[in-house]
């Protein structure tokens, strides 16, 4: 792999205008495991690849592309994820400030993708300054685009989900299929081509130890989610409901080099719905206890995911934390299957958690469809109520992904620009 730069990934971000000088001690800065994955799978596939992390690096759109002017790749692709699933189309703003100024100050061409720019693909290259867009997952998209990049064509019919123009038309192709063995299509991450010096975790998942949130590591085991909340945009980029795995091994043998290589303690496992599978998620937790390294991790389930039996071995493995979406305390306004789970479940479940010394997170959502005044009054009281270890208190939202947003434009309700 000599020779010019292929492709420049970079993660957006807007760390000075979102937190102002909260940044310097609260916020947390989030390695983009997405990037470094997509940029793994690149360079198993010959191509020449660096990161970007503009969110990282705090640095202005202008900044970022006078970088890219410098190494003056093939092609830049602006890759819109966040923290949580929402966050991508709270980057969009800044993700689009970037695309800009690299098409006004670089001659390199510039791709789109994300959870965002998968659900509203037409949308974004219609009022974006990009070449293409990526629908879908993205790494067997960009490697197509790239090689025809490099053999200097400029046929790109037969690249599957992207999004182009010819003669000023917008053209799109089927979306690429799904990664099938998530082992090959999710290699190793490209940790070494992040600065992995700056990531930072959030405050509370260091309550423990508040003064060493520093190095901070993320990995996911698994992609998508197998349900279809109203509310959630998770499964845009894969087109449909479902969970795909990595193989226990490959995960440990990932958070081992974040722990040898990194001197990593404090991780977020990104994964939607880690608390799921319990032969897959338990395997990794029995893998981790024959390591016996001294991690702090967060992870995601749903209420009635939890096994209270896995929860004292899930707590010497390291997982100090569970965010659980306990959304509402009403039945009627809740989604899926936990609906049939009443506010003294879910104080049970929480509890348990407890007892067995692990922290809880409850992420509450106010003002969902079937919500009036007195159910989200149930939710708060329900909240004060298990007054967990944290809080988030979310205003639904019709996110570009989720069924909520398709309601929302099909009943015509005023939706933010």
């Amino acid at each position: 792999m000599n020779g010019r730069i292929d492709i420049v990934l970079v993660n957006p971000g807007d760390r000075k205008q979102i937190y102002k000088d909260l940044d310097k001690d609260y916020s947390a800065i989030e390695p983009p495991f997405w990037i470094a994955v997509i940029a793994a799978f690149l360079r198993n596939n010959k191509f020449n690849v660096v990161i970007l992390d503009s969110n990282a690096e705090n640095i202005s759109p202008d900044e970022t592309a006078e970088k890219i002017n410098q190494i003056n790749p093939l092609l830049s692709a602006v890759i819109v994820y966040g923290s949580q699933p929402s966050a991508s189309t709270h980057n969009m703003t800044i993700a689009g400030k970037i695309c800009k100024a690299i098409k006004k100050n670089t001659s390199v061409k510039v791709a789109i993708g994300g959870l965002h720019p998968s659900a509203l693909p037409e949308r974004t290259i219609k009022e974006e300054s990009v070449d293409f867009v990526i629908e879908g997952e993205g790494p067997f998209t960009l490697k197509n685009l790239l090689e025809v990049l490099r053999s200097e064509g400029n046929d790109y019919s037969g690249i599957r989900g992207l999004w182009y123009r010819e003669n000023n038309i917008i053209l799109n192709n089927p979306r690429a299929p799904l990664i099938n063995n998530l082992d090959e299509g999710l290699p190793i991450a490209a940790w070494d081509l992040l600065p992995m010096k700056k990531y930072k975790a959030h405050n509370w998942h260091c309550f423990d130890d508040i003064e060493n949130r520093m190095p901070y590591g993320a990995v996911y085991t698994s992609l998508g989610c197998p349900y279809s909340c109203v509310f959630c945009c998770i499964n845009a980029p894969f087109g449909k409901p479902g969970i795909r795995y990595r193989s226990p091994e490959l995960v440990v043998e990932e958070i081992g080099i974040l722990v040898t290589k990194y001197g990593i303690k404090n991780i977020k496992i990104v994964d939607e719905l880690f608390v799921l599978s319990q032969k897959h998620y338990m395997t990794i937790v029995d893998l981790l206890l024959k390591k016996n390294y001294d991690l702090n991790f967060w992870v995601y389930a749903r209420v009635d995911t939890i096994k209270f039996e896995n929860l004292t071995k899930m707590k010497k493995a390291g997982i100090n934390w569970i965010a659980l979406g306990i959304e509402t305390a009403n039945p009627e306004v809740r989604d899926g299957a936990e609906k049939r789970m009443r506010v003294k479940d879910i104080k049970n479940v929480v509890r348990e958690i407890q007892n067995a010394g692990i922290s809880v997170i409850g992420n509450y959502i106010f003002g969902l469809p079937e919500d009036n005044l007195n159910t989200m009054q149930e939710t708060l009281d329900m909240a004060m109520d298990l007054n967990c270890e944290f809080a988030n208190f979310y205003c639904a939202m019709a996110y570009p992904g989720s069924k909520l947003y398709d309601i929302a434009i099909r009943e015509g309700w005023q939706l933010p620009k």
